[in-house]
């Protein structure tokens, strides 16, 4: 952590609102991917990971007062846990009995602002899928996300903690509960299979 980080952390930790603003702002690029890649194909047809990601921050600046982050480590924590909580209560209101989804208008992307947002989620997934070198298309983020979705929900977990968030495997191990060692073993696995997906045409496009 840079020192500009931890003095931000540390007065963010104390109330202070600015700081907790610079602070979301540093990690927006990342919370629209996480929010994303987190969100599964139901929100994701019907909500932009932008609106969802203001929404996320609004709700945390809203209770700055309230919490102790102690670290980056915390801050992210708090941070990506209140994104998480968003999404679920987005997918229960779409998944309600009563609500036919299937029957929504799919959102529709426009103009610049979704080409850079694409361009945020293709920096993103460059770091654990191919091509790592070649510019990702809306075409290649759309491969991506499908064959992410097929992933076991701790797969999903453990890849965007590692590859968004930026989280240690120590602090995964103490995020999710399990030892460094398993979560290396996971990431390990998670990887080799998401791979295994992007390289089977009808599993990515299924």
């Amino acid at each position: 952590m840079t020192d500009e980080t931890r003095r931000l952390v540390s007065q963010a930790s104390q109330g202070d609102r600015p700081a907790v603003e610079q602070l979301l702002q540093r990690y927006l690029p990342g919370l629209r991917a996480f929010i994303r890649m987190r969100a599964g194909p139901m929100i994701r047809r019907r909500e932009s990971e932008s609106d969802l990601a203001q929404s996320v921050c609004r709700e945390v600046l809203e209770h700055v007062d309230k919490f102790q982050y102690g670290n980056e480590t915390g801050f992210k924590r708090w941070l990506y846990t209140t994104a998480l909580r968003k999404i679920l209560h987005r997918y229960e209101y779409y998944a309600a009995d009563k609500r036919n989804v299937l029957l929504e208008t799919p959102l529709a992307g426009n103009g610049d602002s979704s080409r850079s947002n694409e361009q945020l989620l293709a920096d993103a997934y460059r770091t654990f899928s191919t091509p790592s070198q070649n510019a990702m298309k809306r075409e290649e983020i759309e491969r991506v996300e499908k064959a992410f979705d097929r992933l076991k929900d701790e797969q999903r977990e453990v890849i965007s903690l590692a590859h968004v968030v930026g989280l240690s495997r120590a602090e995964i191990a103490e995020q999710i509960g399990k030892s460094e060692g398993a979560v290396r073993t996971m990431l390990s696995r998670a990887l080799a299979e998401l791979s295994e997906l992007l390289e089977d045409p009808d599993a990515a496009s299924s």
